[in-house]
């Protein structure tokens, strides 16, 4: 430890400096509780994850039945307004039903895939986690009711100064 007027080196334990007479600050001691306030926010952190995993489940499953449903409205030859339509079974040609659902598809594992990876991110603590958990809720914060939900609640947990410090502190923190 130095003198903050002079630079004299001190010894541990004096009160003031032998060569200028300037008292010693007495040392910083660390944050109170910031290990609860880290534990807390793993906990929250945890459970952010969880909500992910099941809400990449969720939308697999009803991204299934869902495009078992518009197969089958496709496929059908008597069923719509263009039954008797010059362009085939579909308002705009016979290709449009095969492209919108590959559409559907590539939305559906994009939506799985990017929740996926934020659950992933968030359980393992990683840097990447965070970033990817926040790209997920900005992009499923328009899907009505759960994808909404997850979103805003991603973005309280992981946006700020304080939350940004609490998660780097988290991944320093051993599990």
């Amino acid at each position: 430890m130095f003198c903050s007027g002079c630079g004299q080196v001190l010894a541990p334990g004096q009160g003031f400096c032998q060569q200028c007479g300037r008292p010693v600050a007495p040392p910083v001691p660390p944050v109170p509780g910031m290990m609860y306030q880290v534990q807390t926010y793993a906990s929250k952190i945890k459970t952010l994850a969880v909500f992910w995993f099941v809400y990449a489940g969720l939308n697999l499953v009803l991204g299934f039945v869902g495009m078992a449903f518009l197969h089958a409205f496709w496929s059908s030859h008597h069923w719509g307004p263009w039954d008797h339509s010059p362009l085939g079974d579909a308002p705009f040609g016979p290709w449009f039903g095969p492209v919108i659902i590959h559409f559907a598809w590539l939305a559906i594992l994009v939506r799985v895939g990017s929740a996926l990876a934020a659950g992933w991110g968030l359980i393992e603590r990683a840097q990447w986690g965070r970033f990817v958990a926040l790209v997920a809720a900005f992009l499923n914060i328009i899907h009505p009711l759960f994808g909404t939900i997850l979103g805003i609640f991603t973005l309280v947990l992981l946006l700020g100064y304080r939350n940004t410090a609490l998660y780097n502190e988290l991944i320093r923190t051993p599990c």
